[in-house]
């Protein structure tokens, strides 16, 4: 059963910074350096949305509710997934997930975010 780790979640001050990281520790190498991931998040009473994916380093998609304020990145020797999360705004706050695009395995827990105004 494939894992998916997140961490990195907190309570932060709108205009603040945080950053999340995935791990994938038992997705084997050749499913995952290959694959598009990408970090979700859920709001309460909204639906799962994509916020940014990474195919390779420089390939990179965003919504445009976050372009220009955050950074996916990836580590394929790590089997890891980062969101780098700048000027946070409270319409942020949500669980954040991390998952392949499409989202084929297991959603792990999440982390939670909450941008306070």
């Amino acid at each position: 059963q494939v894992q998916l780790v997140e961490s990195g979640g907190g309570l932060v001050q709108a205009g603040g910074s945080l950053r999340l990281s995935c791990r994938a520790p038992r997705m084997i190498t050749s499913v995952f350096n290959p694959s598009v991931m990408g970090w979700y998040r859920q709001a309460p009473g909204q639906q799962r949305e994509l916020v940014a994916s990474v195919a390779r380093p420089g390939s990179t998609n965003y919504a445009d509710s976050v372009k220009g304020r955050f950074t996916i990145s990836r580590d394929n020797a790590r089997k890891m997934v980062f969101l780098q999360m700048n000027s946070l705004k409270p319409e942020d706050t949500a669980v954040y997930y991390c998952n392949k695009v499409p989202a084929t395995v297991d959603w792990g827990q999440g982390t939670q975010v909450t941008v306070a105004s």
